[in-house]
């Protein structure tokens, strides 16, 4: 799929880094050719958006199932794709396949399991899984309990260029706890894991991280104490980098009360002061990264007592919308929010993409943020519709995808 015809798009907002700004945008042969005053020429295919956001397309960081039609819905024209596959991606053979596999509307940009088989014991052949198209490493869903192992990993991610995608939970303390310990756990008699454990999981490898020199990502830090962990190593010149998925800004551990299996995420939903650590980190640039966990779970891991239920949920669809509440609260601008969505995750991924810039690759959403909806899970793209958020208005939808210059 080639853009066979330049276009412009006409009568949109710009999102660029330095603002929102009125403007057109011409795309040839897949790439920016020309942002701002550019005009169309003879030949060209023209678009007028009306006034709607022209923004780069999202790039989900950090999901589990390759779910397109989910994703388009959402404006995402990238993710990089956890190893936790079945198999793992733990061979070079493997990363290729699925480097190739959403192609020509959708790009899949592989992490390779750190481990062999995920057990966090023997470092997998990473620079043969780099050559084959892996975009980073990461250690699945599971934290490395050893210190030994992780230190080699971060060490040999370094001398590749790659980041290191580390899950932020201490495996010792959390078990096999399905809530975060305190008052909700309590009443609900669920099983629970202290918030520490993901603070002392972070403070491990941000250690480790400044000792060996490499580029560390949480996927997900949801507690105040880790934050300020995160907080504090950035301010130290550590290559240290943080993401959060929405339901850990917008949702606190009182979702879970009615034994919902839809709140059944990993890491569980925190407490009320963790959720506003969590929208403050973002406001001041700790977090660098809003993901969607997307990992849709059907009703044979759903619908089950809470504690038994597969964590997960199907996030691809509100990511866009479950943002732009940071910006209509002020907490953010909009070059901000598709800073989070799509700059920073291309940027550790190293792709031309995520920004609209000229020469980089043309995947534009068109955006209507004021477009109001309402979140149900029967009506989802995706193969399972276990949504948090499901019953609860929205405002904010993408009009259009392009890929490459191309509408899909």
């Amino acid at each position: 799929m080639k853009q066979v015809r330049p276009l412009t798009i006409t009568g949109g907002r710009l999102v660029t880094p330095d603002g929102v700004r009125a403007g057109a945008l011409r795309l040839v042969e897949g790439r920016i050719a020309a942002l701002g005053d550019a005009s169309p020429q003879e030949g060209d295919d023209t678009i007028d958006v009306n006034g709607a956001l022209v923004a780069p397309a999202l790039v989900d960081f950090g999901v589990f199932a390759v779910d397109k039609p989910a994703f388009h819905y959402g404006g995402i024209a990238r993710a990089a794709l956890m190893p936790d596959q079945n198999p793992p991606l733990d061979l070079p053979s493997r990363v290729s396949y699925i480097a190739k596999s959403g192609k020509p509307d959708f790009w899949v940009h592989p992490l390779a399991a750190a481990t062999r088989g995920l057990e966090g014991r023997e470092l997998a052949e990473i620079a043969l899984m780099k050559e084959a198209g892996a975009r980073g490493v990461a250690t699945g869903r599971r934290w490395i309990a050893d210190s030994g192992a992780m230190l080699r990993l971060l060490q040999y991610a370094a001398m590749l260029d790659l980041v290191v995608v580390a899950h932020a939970e201490d495996a010792a303390l959390a078990g096999d706890a399905a809530a975060t310990a305190g008052e909700i756990a309590t009443r609900l008699g669920l099983p629970s894991a202290p918030a520490e454990a993901e603070a002392l999981a972070v403070a491990r490898d941000v250690a480790l991280a400044e000792m060996s020199g490499a580029r560390l990502h949480f996927r997900q830090v949801t507690t105040r104490a880790a934050l300020d962990i995160v907080r504090a190593a950035k301010a130290r010149g550590v290559k240290v980098t943080a993401g959060v998925t929405p339901a850990h800004f917008m949702l606190s551990d009182l979702a879970t009360a009615d034994f919902r299996t839809f709140a059944r995420l990993s890491p569980p939903l925190r407490c009320e002061a963790d959720r506003q650590a969590v929208i403050a980190a973002i406001a001041d640039g700790t977090i660098d990264v809003v993901a969607s966990g997307h990992d849709p779970r059907g009703p044979e891991d759903k619908r089950l007592p809470f504690a038994d239920a597969e964590p997960g949920m199907a996030g691809a669809e509100t990511l866009l919308a479950m943002t732009l509440t940071l910006v209509r609260d002020e907490v953010i601008d909009l070059p901000r929010a598709f800073d989070l969505l799509a700059g920073a995750p291309a940027r550790l991924l190293g792709v031309e993409a995520g920004e609209l810039r000229e020469g980089w690759e043309a995947d534009i959403a068109l955006v209507d943020p004021e477009q109001p909806w309402v979140v149900d899970s029967r009506k989802m793209e995706a193969t399972a519709g276990n949504t948090p958020f499901d019953g609860q208005p929205a405002q904010g939808r993408v009009l259009a995808l392009l890929k490459g210059g191309v509408a899909v």
